[in-house]
């Protein structure tokens, strides 16, 4: 039996620095858990001469090789971030036989199949709980603790800057702009956004929550995605009017219609369970045949919830070695389902438009509505904007795609001024 469990770790920055931080302060409770003890031995950085803000009795190296060909490290743990090189080398790591723990989104949600390929060829153990939602447990639960179950859905909030952004908008009232510039001050955003902003960060994450769930391998590509960049002042207002809240949701769904995934804003009702997930919180709700709905709710973010989930991982990789139990659960992707095209969808929506302040508008809107099957459940004369008056409207469930085919023939129309915005509702029995 191993007297001792070693690591070998890729990356220094805010993450690795929290590992770090964990492995130190819980020495005696990991050394408990695993039953023997857990060292970092060597770690690799970019710059060698970098002041380190946390000490650490490990050797410091810029060369992969000097991990990866060291026959004393067991885990190689990647919190570099990054597509390349970080994907090179978690797979040089399981092609020579070391278990790779890894918080990496990006190369999971994009190289999942080939990285696992790797992994049960080498048996050894891939591990990747901080890919998604920081420090809240949800990978190993859907592959685990919930493994009875049939997933009918999966749907959150799962990327902290946009629901920071969306708080702030609903209660002080502050537009896009304002709140975007104050997340990039808090550190919650990038310079550059997009990948927040544009809902491409959760694309990533449902992608791969929602190939554990439902057993079939879904990549980011498969993912419609939206962002929140459109989404005014005005809508939040109206939603709260109507009961709703705005947030940015990750959604897959599996039905006989085929597997549906998208990254959107949607009305949510007030009284919805996410409805109450405010600032940088993260909240993962799930439907299974056996457990009903249960909902994972926590930090998703930020350096010492991320290693946390990196730690956990750490240790249960640990225990296999000490068990001589590795490998017991890699891809769990074991059947390939049909995908739902976004334009067989169906929801509610919410509609707002400015149109012309005269008779007539909105028998002719509701006209064109109808003409492609879309009915209308609510129609609300609102402010005027100028010479023109805004109008509200949602509809009962429709296809996405007869949704377009009107908003098309709409905009079209003399009498309609402006599309403000186009935005799903979720929620059930809606009548």
């Amino acid at each position: 039996m191993n007297n001792m469990i070693t690591i070998g770790l890729l990356g220094m920055g805010t993450v690795g620095a929290s590992v770090v931080k964990i492995l130190n302060n819980n020495t005696n409770d990991i050394l408990q858990k695993v039953g023997v003890p857990v060292k970092i031995k060597k770690i690799m950085v970019r710059q060698l001469d970098k002041v380190r803000s946390i000490d650490v009795d490990a050797e410091f190296t810029t060369d992969i090789d000097d991990i990866i060909n060291d026959k004393e490290i067991d885990i190689i743990v990647e919190v570099m971030g990054g597509i390349i090189p970080a994907k090179d080398y978690i797979i040089k790591a399981l092609a020579a036989g070391k278990h790779v723990v890894t918080a990496n989104k990006d190369v999971v949600a994009k190289y999942g199949q080939e990285i696992f390929e790797v992994a049960e060829k080498s048996k050894v153990d891939f591990l990747f709980e901080a890919s998604v939602a920081g420090g809240i447990p949800i990978i190993r639960p859907l592959k685990q603790c919930l493994a009875a179950n049939r997933i009918s859905e999966v749907m959150g909030i799962i990327n902290g800057t946009t629901n920071f952004m969306l708080t702030k908008m609903t209660n002080e009232g502050l537009d896009f702009d304002s709140v975007l510039a104050e997340a990039q001050a808090k550190g919650y955003a990038e310079a550059d956004p997009t990948a927040d902003v544009g809902g491409f960060d959760a694309a990533r994450k449902i992608a791969i929550l929602a190939s554990i769930a439902f057993g079939s391998r879904v990549s980011i590509d498969d993912v419609y995605v939206e962002g929140i960049t459109t989404i005014s002042t005005e809508d939040i207002n109206y939603a709260k009017e109507l009961g709703y809240v705005i947030k940015l949701l990750a959604i897959a769904k599996d039905d006989e219609r085929g597997i549906d995934v998208r990254v959107h804003p949607a009305f949510i009702p007030s009284k919805h369970p996410l409805a109450s997930v405010h600032d940088v919180f993260n909240a993962i709700y799930i439907k299974g045949d056996a457990v009903g709905e249960t909902m994972f709710y926590g930090r998703g973010a930020g350096g010492m919830p991320t290693a946390s989930a990196v730690v956990a991982d750490i240790i249960d990789v640990a225990r296999n070695i000490i068990h001589n139990a590795n490998s017991r659960i890699l891809c769990t992707c074991y059947t390939q389902k049909s995908f739902c095209p976004v334009q067989n969808t169906e929801s509610p929506y919410y509609i707002r438009l400015l149109v012309a302040d005269k008779p007539g508008v909105l028998a002719a809107i509701a006209g064109a509505f109808g003409a492609q099957q879309v009915s209308l459940h609510s129609v609300i004369q609102k402010r005027k904007v100028n010479t023109s008056s805004e109008l509200v409207l949602i509809t009962y469930q429709v296809s996405d795609a007869n949704l377009r085919l009107a908003i098309n023939t709409i905009m079209g129309m003399s009498v309609v001024n402006k599309v403000s915005s186009v935005i799903r509702v979720e929620a059930e029995n809606f009548a």
